[in-house]
């Protein structure tokens, strides 16, 4: 059986756990966006704080996936749970750093006039700072989603959703016929997962 042959008799499949696939990313990038624009927001004005939010939110890249999937094991048990805290911990990072550098980046010159309108802290940082650090921020957003999608497909090793299970699978079987059909067909779905969501955020960050 040829490989479009197989994507063709394995539609339905691949639709199922792009789905799957998608509303695990979906939901780990919503709560790495909530959690690190708050810690951005919190730090970006103090130094000390800022390092160490942006030192701890970079260890978590540095730990092996496998290893921390398997950590969550325990605590969480299999399926979508352990993924998504793992994808969470895994996608802090570029939004903390991006949140920050926005934020920072926004002109002294106009923070000094929105005080001088009469604007307390809390309306400059919604209607002065935030949106103009958006773009740098949306950016970081963007960078976390594709790292997800990657490190997603991992998450099948506790039984997690999404496109993961056809390259585990193809793993298994290696030797077989059918192994690098499964192998392929997992790694295109999380490629063209990765091409949807970047239209989604190139669409996203034009609208606003």
């Amino acid at each position: 059986m040829s490989f479009i042959e197989f994507l063709v008799a394995r539609s339905d499949d691949m639709l199922e756990l792009g789905l799957a696939h998608a509303a695990v990313v979906g939901l780990s990038v919503l709560l790495a966006t909530v959690i690190g624009m708050a810690l951005g927001i919190v730090t970006y004005q103090r130094d000390r704080p800022r390092e160490i939010v942006l030192a701890a939110t970079g260890a978590f890249l540095t730990i092996p996936s496998f290893a921390l999937f398997i950590l969550l094991l325990g605590p969480l048990g299999l399926g979508a749970r352990p993924v998504v805290v793992a994808l969470t911990l895994y996608g802090l990072m570029p939004v903390v750093r991006n949140t920050i550098t926005g934020l920072r980046e926004v002109s002294p010159a106009v923070v000094e006039a929105a005080k001088g309108m009469g604007l307390n802290r809390r309306q400059r940082l919604l209607r002065i700072e935030l949106p103009l650090a958006w773009p740098v921020i949306i950016t970081g957003i963007r960078v976390t989603t594709l790292i997800l999608l990657g490190i997603a497909a991992i998450g099948a090793i506790v039984n997690g959703p999404g496109y993961g299970e056809l390259i585990f699978t193809g793993l298994a079987r290696v030797g077989t016929p059918v192994a690098v059909n499964l192998v392929l067909a997992g790694a295109l779905g999380v490629m063209v997962l990765a091409v949807l969501f970047d239209l989604l955020f190139y669409a996203a960050r034009r609208l606003t």
